[in-house]
């Protein structure tokens, strides 16, 4: 297992070196299962390594469920999937103390207990259910009548949302929106991937058929974690980053035009850190040891999409925070 501050430069180097390399033969295999993904799958790597959860919103049927199974599967982890139903309870997703005579009272343990988590079409449940996720996330524990149990590590969440449906469904709270590192768009496959896809689904064939290799190992896996709070990121990146999230508190100092108009809250501390944290996996999965600018920028998007609020007339004029995002990346200075 890798130390903080257990090795220097050179040896920073070769370890990202290492795991540049295991993450692309990580890509390379789950591409050989999940086709037409490529960025997707670039963006959960970086979430994973980043120890950050995702929500993934995207309509039915191009491959969501496939992609966290997929993934789950090439490290060798525990894999459990939780349909979000109206109908669905609190206990059913963390465990329950019940009692048994002859045994007396114990614990049954819920699905939340894995490495990989789908929390498939969240929206569907209301803001109670919601919310006994936000502990696991956050926190990687739960609690279960007076005791509390730690998550295994790693511990990734990947949330899905159809954003077609309306009916039946509730909005996400904002703090359960917040502790998503990512929130990714997916989108559908091109014309040629679909004509692959057409001759190996999952509806023709098992899961088990794609004969999946492990290609990284749950102790791995926190290594490269803690390996990348160790990517440098000098002064003035990191000056960079910070009047990137105050540039959608404060629009007007930046001379915003569209930010100024229509943002009603601006991202909080936690999406700084989570820019700062992600701009560094994002570096690492490209096999270098420091952060550049443009690590920043092609991040930003999926920090930042979540955790801008726009006011009624950004909504009802049809305003997305990519609009407002990159807006902020054009104007705010980089020096």
């Amino acid at each position: 297992m890798l130390q903080e501050g257990s090795f220097d430069a050179d040896e920073l180097k070769k370890k990202v070196s290492y795991y540049h390399q295991l993450l692309q033969e990580a890509r390379k295999e789950i591409a050989s299962v999940v086709v037409g993904q490529d960025e997707m799958v670039s963006l959960l790597l970086e979430a994973l390594i980043a120890n950050g959860n995702v929500l993934l919103e995207g309509v039915p049927g191009i491959g969501k469920t496939l992609l966290v199974r997929t993934l789950s599967s090439i490290i060798g982890c525990s894999y459990s999937r939780i349909q979000f139903t109206p109908d669905l309870l609190p206990t059913d997703i963390v465990g329950v103390t019940t009692y048994e005579e002859g045994k007396g009272f114990f614990t049954m343990k819920g699905p939340i207990f894995a490495n990989f988590v789908l929390a498939d079409e969240i929206n569907r449940s209301p803001p109670k259910v919601q919310s006994a996720l936000l502990e696991a996330m956050q926190e990687r524990q739960v609690t279960i009548g007076k005791e509390t149990f730690n998550l295994p590590s790693p511990f990734f969440v990947m949330a899905t949302q159809n954003p077609v449906e309306n009916l039946g469904t509730y909005r996400l709270p904002e703090a359960q929106l917040d502790r998503f590192l990512f929130k990714l768009l997916m989108s559908y496959p091109s014309i040629d991937e679909e004509e692959i896809i057409l001759d190996g689904n999952m509806t023709l064939q098992k899961f088990e058929n794609f004969q999946i290799k492990a290609v990284l190992s749950q102790d791995e896996v926190v290594s490269v974690q803690k390996l990348v709070k160790r990517i440098y990121m000098d002064a003035k990146i990191k000056k960079y980053l910070v009047r990137i999230i105050d540039a959608t508190r404060n629009p007007k100092k930046y001379n915003l035009e569209l930010a100024s108009k229509y943002i009603s809250f601006g991202a909080s501390p936690r999406g700084s850190i989570g820019l700062f944290i992600a701009s560094k996996a994002h570096a690492l999965i490209r096999g270098r040891t420091f952060v550049t600018h443009k690590d920043i920028k092609e991040v930003c998007p999926h920090i930042l999409r979540h955790r801008i609020l726009l006011n009624f007339e950004g909504q009802a004029e049809g305003i997305s925070p990519e609009d407002i995002v990159a807006e902020i990346i054009k104007n705010v200075p980089i020096v």
